[in-house]
């Protein structure tokens, strides 16, 4: 929608936001990005890419951090250390530059050289009709999601969980919990869930997610466990585990298809620990969603 392209906006300098916001209302609701690279024009990614009749400054970047942390960078360092900063509404801003390094870690930007602005989208429903065919037995499979980058795995994992942790016509309410690294599922902002993740979903963010994982099946009791984008050897070893503890499993990877999947070490033998892999290819009306049963080689 439009309302979300102007909440995600809101921090541009005012002459930028103003050009943003005359573009046509189509756009505005399709828009994914606002990508500002100094000394280039703003781009709004839509479809297709779009330049706006605008260039961006060094100066531009700074003030739209500074709004963004209303005049007190410190108190977002912690989120800067990762290279992005969760905003109100549940959008994400990503930060380019000249990092300043001590102690192995990054404690600030010296100079900035581009900001992107991805704009959170929720589409309610879109998982309803894979939730049959999800159940094995009565119960649901653990499963994983995949497709290239860009096409909508968090997107559907979100609205997964949503309609596991209220209840649908096929599963009653159940317990979940997600371990949300990077704030992508439920972009949580001053403690409260920015995008619907449901009623009786309880949200870990900012801790690695074999760590979060391990913290919520012991403080949180939880039926189900979703976390996103598996990326690394302890990912898969703490799933392993979880399932050994009665716990439904829900992720993503990236790939273009199970064989694709199969080419990496780290899925191999995950592959294996789930009963249902959901491949989703296409975008827009084009989307279409591929459930198979997999087993692993």
């Amino acid at each position: 929608m439009p309302e979300r392209f102007e909440q995600a906006i809101k921090a541009l300098p005012p002459g930028i936001r103003k050009v943003a916001l005359e573009l046509p209302e189509s756009v505005r609701a399709q828009a994914e990005e606002i990508r500002l690279c100094s000394g280039q024009t703003v781009t709004v990614v839509a479809g297709e890419w779009r330049e706006l009749s605008v260039a961006v400054t060094s100066r531009d970047l700074l003030q739209t951090l500074e709004n963004i942390s209303q005049g007190s960078l410190h108190t977002v360092l912690d989120s800067l250390r990762h290279g992005f900063l969760s905003l109100p509404g549940g959008h994400r801003l990503g930060i380019c530059g000249s990092a300043v390094i001590k102690d192995g870690q990054v404690t600030l930007f010296r100079e900035l050289s581009s900001l992107c602005i991805r704009i959170a989208r929720e589409r309610r429903g879109i998982a309803e009709q894979l939730v049959p065919e999800l159940l094995l037995e009565g119960r649901l499979a653990h499963t994983l999601i995949i497709s290239p980058p860009g096409v909508g795995k968090t997107t559907l994992l979100r609205d997964l969980i949503r309609l596991l942790s209220d209840g649908n016509a096929h599963l009653p309410p159940m317990r979940v919990s997600v371990a949300d690294e990077r704030g992508e599922l439920a972009a949580t902002y001053n403690g409260l869930a920015q995008l619907d993740v449901g009623r009786h979903t309880d949200v870990m963010t900012g801790v690695p997610k074999a760590e979060a994982a391990v913290m919520l099946l012991r403080g949180m009791s939880p039926q189900v466990l979703a976390l996103d984008e598996i990326t690394a050897p302890s990912d898969a070893e703490v799933l392993s585990s979880c399932i050994g503890c009665g716990v439904t499993i829900l992720s993503t990877a990236h790939a273009a298809g199970v064989p694709d999947l199969l080419k990496r070490s780290v899925y191999k033998g995950l592959l294996g620990l789930f009963e249902r892999v959901v491949i989703i290819s296409g975008k827009g009306s084009s989307r279409r969603y591929e459930i198979q049963e997999v087993k692993a080689p």
